[in-house]
């Protein structure tokens, strides 16, 4: 599974080895223990990854061999594609802005996904110079 969780300040993705069933079980179960409203509906996410990733043509054929159209790859310009996903959003209120994306995809698939978009990360952190 992966979870992304976007904030006012970006977006973090995390690669978990639960199921979507098992993880909203415990979002549900922490939501009524601590009384906090939850939203759960379906949706998609979307993020860009540079398109000189090395890495991404083998991303391309595990979308056509696993994905079953839970993620598209689209070429937004010369510099970078876009990776949009179908899952589930949860939040806390249809107003706030940060919230947690899941989506479940083939095995090797997500973790081509987390792969590439941590290295994507590493080349643009202004810290790794």
């Amino acid at each position: 599974m992966l979870k992304f969780t976007y904030t006012e300040t970006g977006l973090h993705l995390e690669h978990l080895p639960h199921s979507v069933e098992d993880w909203m079980t415990l979002r549900v179960i922490l939501s009524l223990r601590t009384g906090q409203r939850l939203i759960v509906e379906r949706g998609t996410a979307a993020f860009l990854l540079p398109t000189n990733l090395i890495g991404l043509r083998s991303l391309e054929l595990a979308i056509r061999q696993e994905s079953y159209g839970t993620v598209t790859l689209t070429k937004s310009d010369a510099e970078y594609v876009e990776v949009s996903l179908r899952g589930t959003w949860i939040c806390s209120s249809p107003e706030e802005i940060d919230g947690v994306f899941i989506a479940s995809l083939g095995d090797r698939t997500e973790w081509l996904v987390f792969k590439l978009w941590r290295e994507s990360q590493n080349r643009t952190s202004p810290l790794r110079r």
